[in-house]
């Protein structure tokens, strides 16, 4: 770097044209080089032996419901299933989607916590399971989740599809817009609220889907569907009256994990569930549809969500690095660019697998300046039995700028001195 400084300071003097800058190799990790991880492995306790059939179907575990999964939230995988892409009306579990799409709304601005929701004619005149919203009463959003996520109000899910899309068929094209989305091949909307109505089918595995997009990305819905009981208050031209809310879904008094998530029960739909719940820090999705009555839902949910958290093991990484690493700068004021995880690493493994075996490796990538800091510099891997499981990103802890005719002159004048 000092024949390249003086050659640039020669160059500034005399003119001369230069054609490339010399880097020196920085601080990093030599290749093949695997810190062993402060790690951390829990295994859940073992579930009941379940087998399976050529399908996959379960043969081992005896659930009552006609079609039923079981997902591990994290990573998606199918854990159990039952007939899980047999269509079936999902009754008022239909409301997944219909609470999706109102956080939707909220991330994208469209609506506030705090706004005003007017309930219109149609959406008063609602049938089945409902808060008894009267025409021209208004109620904030967060308030109509509230009647949605705890009461199963079926008005209340008109009215807000109304204020999100205009109509309540608008809102159901954006309801089968988002789980085409979601990979929901199995799964038709009619209305945003589950009553039975032909053609709106869907999959416990699909209910999975939509369940899982609905708690990873919004995971502020346990402020709500955890919620046992509260009240709400009507104020229409009649007066003021207060309105009991109490949770349809008895698995959150019965299930020290339950989080979640929504009942649904029609004639044509018998009893459903979507029912999450979370045990050292794993996310357990369980659907069962078609159900004789609530008392057997719940019972196979939580047999469903044991046997989930009994087949999973965690691995736990808190410090991804264990000593500074650098990344090579060219054309920098410094040299090389200090670099440091912002968090740990976490999986869940549904299979099995020996975690001890869990190997990670550092990759830092050369970088050109100006380097800012905050900018991704390079990843942690982690590899199981030679098959990636996820990464850590490494980021710059301070920047380095550009080096200019006048940084380099400096540059050779603190050399000098030196």
């Amino acid at each position: 770097m000092r024949k390249f400084l003086a050659g640039l300071l020669g160059m500034v003097l005399c003119v001369q044209t230069v054609y490339g800058i010399p880097v020196r190799a920085a601080d990093v990790f030599e290749p093949g080089e695997r810190p062993k991880a402060m790690q951390d492995v829990i295994r859940q306790e073992d579930p009941e032996q379940t087998n399976r059939d050529n399908s996959g179907n379960l043969t081992g575990l005896e659930l009552s419901a006609e079609s039923a999964v079981i997902m591990e939230a994290s990573g998606g995988q199918v854990l159990l299933e039952k007939n899980a892409d047999e269509k079936k009306p999902p009754a008022s579990v239909t409301k997944v989607m219909t609470l999706l799409l109102i956080f939707d709304a909220l991330a994208d601005g469209t609506i506030t916590p705090d706004t005003e929701v007017t309930t219109s004619e149609y959406a008063a005149s609602m049938g089945g399971s409902q808060v008894f919203l009267e025409a021209g009463e208004k109620q904030t959003v967060d308030t109509m989740i509230k009647c949605i996520a705890v009461a199963s109000a079926n008005d209340a899910c008109v009215a807000m599809a109304e204020k999100i899309a205009g109509s309540e068929p608008a809102f159901v094209e954006k309801m089968n817009q988002r789980s085409a989305g979601l990979g929901m091949t199995n799964t038709h909307f009619v209305n945003c609220n589950g009553l039975d109505t032909e053609g709106h089918l869907t999959t416990a595995r699909d209910i999975a889907l939509m369940s899982r997009e609905l708690i990873t990305k919004y995971p502020q819905i346990e402020d709500y569907s955890t919620i046992w009981m509260e009240n709400i208050t009507h104020t229409t031209a009649k007066g003021s009256s207060e309105f009991g809310l109490s949770n349809t879904n008895k698995l959150i008094r019965q299930y020290e994990y339950a989080t979640g998530l929504k009942t649904g029960s029609t004639s044509g739909a018998k009893f459903c569930l979507s029912a999450t719940a979370r045990k050292d820090g794993v996310n357990m999705i369980a659907v069962v549809m078609a159900e004789p009555d609530s008392k057997t839902r719940i019972k196979d949910a939580i047999a469903m969500l044991n046997y989930g958290f009994g087949k999973c093991s965690i691995y736990q990484d808190e410090r991804a690095l264990e000593k500074i690493v650098y990344a090579e700068v060219k054309h920098g004021m410094q040299e090389k660019a200090k670099g440091e995880t912002l968090e740990g690493f976490r999986y869940v493994d549904t299979s099995g697998s020996d975690l001890s075996a869990v190997e990670k490796e550092v990759q830092i990538q050369k970088q050109t300046a100006p380097v800012k800091k905050g900018d991704q510099i390079g990843e942690v891997i982690y590899r199981l039995n030679e098959k990636t499981i996820g990464s850590v990103p490494v980021y710059a802890t301070e920047g380095v700028g550009e080096l200019t005719f006048g940084g380099a002159f400096l540059k050779i004048l603190e050399e000098m001195m030196v």
